[in-house]
């Protein structure tokens, strides 16, 4: 039995994409920074029958998210689907002219030394199993820079240049890199980017296994 990890695990997506990937027979990691949300959403998961664990680790802190990852892999089997989708803090989200060089230092530590560690962590199992996919779901701003939201639209563009590099390199080796952009705010009654919609699509292109960037609805130009 192999793994589906989930880094920035919550109520909504994180819920909804541990369900669905539980239903096609994997075991679930759910990392985040605060165990006791980690314990409500473990015990909603095991009240449907889902072995699901816990743990807690900060993807600003390299140490913990190794060896969080590490422990998810030792005691639950390999990570062979890693999603990367924990939600920027608000202080990432100022307007461009009020961005400082000192104010990006945590929102790239979020949006690229985190996606490094987390893949160099889970890598060596994923070519042990001979596949693998690593999953990056990211705002509208990876694609479109907004003045806005300078810290998160330039972690993001960073983001997005490594998860690209990553599918070109790994393609050859059954390990499948992707990215969700979701436009939008993540509503329960939206139709393309509810919870449920957006874990069945990243389901999707696990299995598909086609191309670099997708969207969860129609984002023109």
């Amino acid at each position: 039995m192999t793994t589906f990890a989930l880094i920035g695990a919550g109520p909504g997506l994180g819920l909804a994409t541990a369900r669905r990937f539980a239903a096609a027979g994997h075991t679930v990691a759910l990392i985040s920074r605060n165990a006791e949300n980690l314990d409500v959403l473990t015990a909603e998961l095991a009240r449907d029958g889902i072995n699901a664990r816990g743990f807690a680790a900060d993807v600003l802190d390299i140490e913990s998210l190794t060896a969080a990852l590490y422990t998810a892999g030792a005691t639950l089997g390999p990570v062979e689907i890693l999603q990367y989708s924990p939600v920027p803090r608000a202080d990432f989200m100022k307007p461009v002219l009020d961005t400082g060089a000192d104010d990006l230092d945590a929102p790239l530590a979020f949006s690229v030394k985190g996606p490094v560690t987390a893949v160099n962590a889970v890598l060596p199992g994923m070519r042990e199993l001979g596949r693998g996919t690593l999953l990056f779901v990211n705002g509208s701003s990876a694609v479109r820079p907004n003045p806005n939201v300078a810290g998160t639209s330039i972690a993001f563009a960073a983001e997005s240049a490594y998860a690209r590099m990553l599918h070109d390199t790994l393609a050859p080796q059954n390990i499948h890199v992707a990215q969700l952009i979701v436009p939008g705010a993540i509503r329960p009654d939206a139709e393309h980017s509810s919870p449920d919609a957006l874990a069945q699509r990243l389901y999707g292109i696990h299995t598909e296994r086609e191309g670099f960037r997708h969207y969860s609805e129609p984002f023109p130009d």
